[in-house]
């Protein structure tokens, strides 16, 4: 038997010391447009940089909006902002991703944290925060973050948090036209001292 699937209607959410990790809502719409506008000069190859004014429209916003919310409902794709406590800037994400149930119960993490807030650790509290939702909230037992070699920052973030580097994965992922390789760094609920609490059908 499966493990129950999250209700739809729990609202997905961490406070840590500085940060807020939650889904975005309707009312972000401004913190949103501001994080994406308003991005220090690109500072290598994988850093975003500031959208186009067309593509920050409130239109834009709630139809990404709506795509995160099927994500959810579907048990498929789980998207987090990452907000500062004390001023409301949206100053990341973080995303669950290609959850997989059955006997593996796993998905993909992935996340960003915008140049502009960069060498304060937030990205080490927020991927912690994420974590936790997936192995306590999504009741998944692995999660895998998958990271370009040249990553460094990323890598980093990825050890600093015990996860293992489980090898090359070549020709992952399809970027910008072209198959990619990825390292893959993992961890399970017992690595982070947590209890599993679903249940497989095996049979």
């Amino acid at each position: 038997m499966s493990p129950k699937r999250p209700k739809r209607s729990v609202l997905f959410e961490r406070k840590t010391r500085r940060l807020v990790v939650r889904p975005l809502v309707s009312s972000d719409d401004l913190a949103w447009k501001a994080a994406y506008s308003t991005m220090l000069p690109k500072r290598n190859a994988f850093d975003p940089t500031n959208r186009k004014p067309r593509e920050l429209s409130v239109r834009r916003f709630r139809a990404d909006l709506k795509s995160r919310n099927e994500g959810m409902a579907a048990d498929r794709y789980y998207g987090f902002g990452v907000f500062h406590r004390k001023s409301g800037e949206l100053v990341g994400q973080v995303g669950i991703m290609d959850v997989q149930r059955g006997i593996s119960q796993s998905a993909y993490l992935g996340y960003v944290i915008f140049n502009r807030y960069w060498n304060q650790g937030f990205g080490k509290e927020a991927v912690r925060a994420a974590v936790d939702i997936a192995f306590r909230d999504l009741r998944l037992h692995r999660v895998e973050a998958g990271i370009r070699p040249r990553n460094r920052r990323s890598i980093l973030l990825a050890r600093s948090l015990g996860f293992r580097k489980e090898g090359l994965k070549k020709r992952a992922v399809l970027m910008h036209g072209e198959w990619v390789d990825l390292v893959m760094y993992s961890a399970t609920t017992e690595d982070f001292g947590i209890r599993w609490r679903g249940r497989v059908d095996q049979r």
